[in-house]
């Protein structure tokens, strides 16, 4: 495994580091901190913890 830089809508918001044969992702944005230290099985379950993250987000800000 490699690291990774994860962007949101074009913009970088984490890395993604490998640990124990899975992903830790460090938030580098302050509205995905919430998700800082979180383990996932790749890249994929990272983004969509992301995208569910912001949609509640949003709908609890609206």
């Amino acid at each position: 495994m490699q690291r990774h830089v994860i962007e949101y809508g074009g913009i970088p918001v984490g890395i993604a580091v490998p640990q124990e044969g899975r992903l830790r992702f460090i938030a580098v944005k302050f509205h995905v901190i919430d998700l800082d230290n979180s383990l996932h099985a790749g890249v994929n379950e990272i983004k969509a913890a992301i995208r569910a993250h912001l949609s509640s987000s949003h709908a609890l800000a609206a």
